[in-house]
């Protein structure tokens, strides 16, 4: 029945201009805005929702992921747009300085969007 159903992801935010901004200005993300609530049109034709919610809690996971080339060039241009990689020290998943985990697997950086959300940066 949903085979053939252009099914997209979305998520929550606290503040809808705040996001559009970040998703914009910041990621350089082509964003459209409609009965209030966002659309992120990602690469490859993917969209993804971003509503506003009054009691917004981030997620406690990744809720989107942007495959790149060179995670260490994408952290490092993202830094000079004013992006803050997360730092897990002492964990299962410590980052180095810049905030990307090289312990295995496809090197990946995490940081979050103005509403607390997780995002990355994934090497391809």
């Amino acid at each position: 029945m949903l085979a053939d159903s252009k099914a997209f992801s979305g998520f929550s935010v606290d503040d809808p201009e705040r996001a559009r901004s970040f998703y914009a200005d910041v990621l350089g993300l082509e964003v459209s805005e409609q009965n209030g609530m966002l659309t992120l049109h990602l690469g490859g034709g993917t969209d993804v929702l971003v509503y506003p919610k009054p009691n917004h809690e981030p997620a406690s996971f990744t809720v989107l992921n942007f495959p790149v080339p060179d995670v260490q060039a994408a952290v490092d241009a993202l830094t000079e747009r004013g992006v803050r990689f997360e730092r897990y020290a002492g964990t299962p998943m410590e980052t180095d300085e810049k905030g990307v985990f090289r312990q295995g697997g496809p090197l990946i950086a995490w940081f979050t969007d103005p509403a607390g959300n997780v995002l990355s940066v994934i090497e391809e």
